[in-house]
């Protein structure tokens, strides 16, 4: 597998060009230092995502997840990376108020972490937001499609793009915060010929990161756990590429098996008097 080598961190902006020199641009999602540690040769940018609550917590949705919680693992994320762009959800309930909101809380979350880049989820009504955010030098990922912040407006985590109108909006959404000086946009949960006419679309010239989504976007991303065959339940866009549970198990097993049976800790794992 080839690594990514850099001379320095990853920044936002060099995602365009990436995108303008056709090469993919790799993403996964972390939240422990170890784990971002393996990642970071790979990827040009890890999400600490707002999953987190989901996946480390075993919250229902990533509705309870607090910045404190984002703030508190994008440190661990940083600690364990040199060279890939850290990018950091807003959890919900910090950025919608207000643009001034958004701005002192994603302005607290790059002093404190010392990451890239700050990720919010909303389309064409955000806009304005990101737009503020650009503009005081704060580097903005969009995010539209599946949003699951809004699973309780949605009815669920329901596939995007669907109906006579799903193409419209989505597409507005993206130019909009394209044009809004997004640096990316995440395209979750959409229907196949939907995502492809978004990145593909000249007007939308923020590089396109799928997750469900199109190959024809500009990158891809996965929750590291789903990918690894960690999770319970994985979504049906998820390709494992590993399958850890059931070997952390197998681990699990076996010592517990050694220690009731008194072969666990043998001499080689104790300290001899002298």
């Amino acid at each position: 597998m080839s690594q990514v080598v850099q001379s320095r961190r990853v920044m936002a902006v060099d995602l365009a060009k990436r995108k303008a020199e056709g090469r993919k641009i790799i993403a996964l999602t972390a939240y422990h230092a170890h784990t971002a540690s393996i990642l970071d040769p790979y990827c040009d940018f890890i999400l600490v995502g707002d999953s987190l609550g989901m996946v480390m917590h075993g919250m229902e949705s990533t509705l309870p997840v607090t910045l404190e919680m984002m703030i508190l693992q994008a440190q661990a994320v940083i600690r364990g990376t040199s060279q890939a762009l850290v990018v950091v959800d807003m959890p919900f309930g910090s950025y919608e108020a207000s643009r001034e909101q958004a701005f002192l809380n994603a302005a607290r979350v790059l002093k404190e972490t010392g990451a890239g880049a700050i990720k919010m989820e909303g389309g064409e009504r955000f806009a304005d937001t990101v737009a503020f955010l650009t503009q005081r030098g704060i580097p903005v990922m969009g995010h539209i499609g599946l949003t699951p912040q809004s699973v309780n407006t949605m009815g669920g985590f329901r596939v995007q793009g669907r109906g006579p109108d799903g193409e419209r909006i989505l597409m507005e959404d993206a130019r909009a915060i394209s044009e809004a000086g997004a640096f990316a946009i995440v395209l979750e949960g959409i229907v196949e010929p939907v995502a492809n006419a978004i990145a593909q679309s000249p007007t939308v010239t923020a590089p396109t990161i799928g997750i469900g989504a199109s190959a024809a976007c500009d990158g891809q991303i996965l929750v590291l756990e789903d990918m690894l065959g960690l999770s319970d339940k994985a979504p049906k866009f998820v390709k494992s590429f590993g399958s850890l549970r059931a070997h952390i198990e197998e681990a699990v097993r076996t010592y517990a098996d050694e220690v009731r049976s008194g072969r666990f800790p043998a001499a080689d794992h104790t300290y001899a008097a002298r």
